[in-house]
């Protein structure tokens, strides 16, 4: 079995562990459970350690009364005395170490008398290694979770959640640049990989006087990050968008190139728009002139593309990445209205690697086809899984992308997905009708023990634009990048897209898109479970808790759903377990 997956079955039941980026997804099966099951105890010996140490749950079997006094909103429960009533967990550390995380599962049970016993255990290590491929790529992530109780848990005590939440975010997007950064520890956290791999190439170009950078920005309203190209001076040349919405002066993409042109020089800076938006997030490192690292991806160079929105950064070290990408900078340069006539825009560009196999395509092209055919070819071949996150999916209503999931929905087979829209968010369902995620309900009703959170600030949260295919197949595939996977922005915007054929990198996207699906999904249906429940109580929303025995509670089982033959619960059950 591959380092990054990890699996036994014992007497029927059966626990799997699959690596993310620095987490780890925890699979559970059980043959045939017993009507006492209640769960999963889930324990883990990290690093270094000599004990386990059990993961905590938010919820428990009941509350001292009333619930608001009995919680504080943390996970404060042992899962050996509130089991994880879910057939997969996401254990996400804090600082993810080198060396073997050892996870022990215990199905746990309740007889009659209503005590805990521990049934079937199994105990599995693996590695969680935050570097994928060392010396060739790392996958970096933003939290994206201003929206969430981990958020909650943050905010200074005494202090209101949505005060805290507006302090750290400029309200117009104007004016990042002269938003005061205080709280270091909180973007630190909510920038997470992605913005800490922006300011590792920033700073590790700063300190080697041999080294330059070549910048393709879009969005650019964090001040830090236009500090530290100030203080490149002539070393740096950088290519800033100036389509409708970043011409204006008072726009930071303006103010910028105007502070950048001073201490760069000006002809180091270029403003374009290709043909409809410059929209690549790239970072081109070079030593004595030798391209060596190339940093790209979603994750804008902004206030909300860092620290509130999903995004991902990916961080080559490949020779060959870096030598692509910056001539893909150098023409881009020199001359991009004619970019979609050099040849670098009119074929994939592959790379064999040690690891993962790697295509590129940058646009803009003559036809979307070029890049968009692979895609949606991948989504149509796919025979296990498709997992995705699109922001601005709900706009593309023709090519490659729309037709092939337009047809996954019609298919049977596993698929998840994520859109963000101007109005909200949707959770595509695989039936293929949606469910809107309004982030504000749970900033104004939350069932104990989960408390208010903050709605996250006017603009998209979902900027992720990715695809994952067969994740859990020898075939596995992603495809990521800054390209929104739309006809119109592949004929028009300066992007790229690039095609991972590895599945340990699909692995991690696939529980990125998990992590995405499950947060947005929960707040779906707590607004429509308890939506109704607010209005005809008076506002009263009952605390959620976990469910006993039916023995006992005299209702179904909590596990009865998941066994439903056919259902997307038992796909799901059996997907991510075996």
């Amino acid at each position: 079995m591959p380092d990054f997956q990890n699996a036994r079955t014992t007497d029927g039941f059966t626990m799997k562990l699959w690596r993310g980026e620095r987490t780890c997804l925890i699979g559970f099966d059980v043959e045939a459970p017993p009507a006492s099951f209640v769960g999963f105890a889930i324990e883990c010996k990290f690093p270094g350690a000599v004990d386990f140490k059990p993961l905590p749950n938010r919820l428990a079997f009941q509350y001292d009364e009333p619930a608001i006094k009995a919680v504080s909103g943390a996970r404060k429960f042992s899962s050996l005395e509130a089991p994880f009533q879910k057939f997969r967990w996401i254990h996400f550390p804090y600082e993810a170490e080198h060396g073997s995380y050892v996870y022990r599962g215990t199905m746990m049970l309740m007889p009659e008398d209503g005590q805990l016993v521990r049934g079937t255990s199994i105990e599995l290590a693996i590695d969680l290694d935050p570097v994928s491929y060392a010396g060739i790529v790392d996958i970096g992530f933003t939290r994206g979770f201003t929206s969430s109780q981990a958020f909650r848990d943050r905010v200074p005590a005494g202090m209101k959640v949505n005060d805290y939440g507006k302090s750290l975010i400029p309200s117009d997007s104007k004016d990042g640049l002269d938003h005061l950064k205080t709280e270091t520890k909180m973007y630190e956290w909510l920038g997470f990989e992605a913005a800490s791999m922006i300011f590792g190439v920033l700073n590790e170009v700063l300190e080697q006087e041999d080294t330059t950078l070549d910048v393709f920005a879009y969005d650019l309203n964090e001040p830090d990050i236009v500090a530290k190209l100030e203080q490149l001076g002539s070393r740096l040349r950088i290519i800033i968008d100036d389509s409708d919405s970043h011409t204006e002066p008072d726009t930071c993409e303006a103010r910028a190139a105007t502070r950048l042109a001073a201490s760069a020089g000006a002809a180091n800076v270029r403003r374009t728009y290709f043909n409809g938006l410059q929209h690549h997030k790239v970072l081109v490192a070079r030593r004595n002139g030798v391209p060596y690292k190339v940093l790209c991806g979603s994750t804008n160079f902004s206030f909300r593309g860092c620290y509130v929105q999903n995004n991902n950064a990916l961080l080559f070290e490949h020779p060959a990445v870096a030598d692509l990408y910056g001539r893909v900078f150098d023409a881009s340069f020199d001359d991009p209205d004619n970019f979609a006539d050099c040849d670098l825009a009119k074929k994939w560009h592959v790379i064999e690697t040690e690891g993962p196999r790697l295509h590129f395509c940058f646009s803009p092209h003559h036809s979307a086809d070029l890049s968009l055919s692979p895609v949606g070819g991948a989504i149509d071949q796919a025979t296990s899984s498709v997992l995705f996150n699109i922001a601005f999916l709900n706009q593309i209503k023709s090519g490659p992308t729309y037709q092939s999931i337009t047809r996954l929905y019609k298919r049977p087979i596993f698929n998840y997905g994520v859109t963000d829209k101007p109005s909200g968010m949707d959770v595509i369902k695989p039936d293929g009708t949606s469910a809107e995620v309004d982030f504000a309900y749970l900033a104004k009703n939350a069932p104990e023990p989960f408390k208010t959170e903050w709605a996250g600030g006017s603009g998209i949260s979902v900027h992720n634009k990715f695809v994952v295919t067969d994740f859990n197949l020898p075939s596995a595939k992603v495809f990521t990048g800054s390209s929104n996977l739309s006809v119109a922005g592949e004929k028009n915007n300066g992007d790229h897209l690039i095609l991972i054929e590895d599945q340990k990198i699909a692995l991690v996207y696939a529980i990125e898109a998990l992590l995405i699906f499950d947060h947005l999904h929960f707040r779906s249906d707590m607004q429509k479970a308890f939506a109704p429940a607010a209005e005809g109580a008076g506002g009263k929303i009952p605390p959620l808790m976990l469910r006993k025995p039916s023995a006992i509670s005299g209702k179904p089982a909590w596990f009865e759903e998941d066994y439903v033959e056919g259902s997307q619960k038992q796909r799901d059950r059996q997907l991510f377990s075996h």
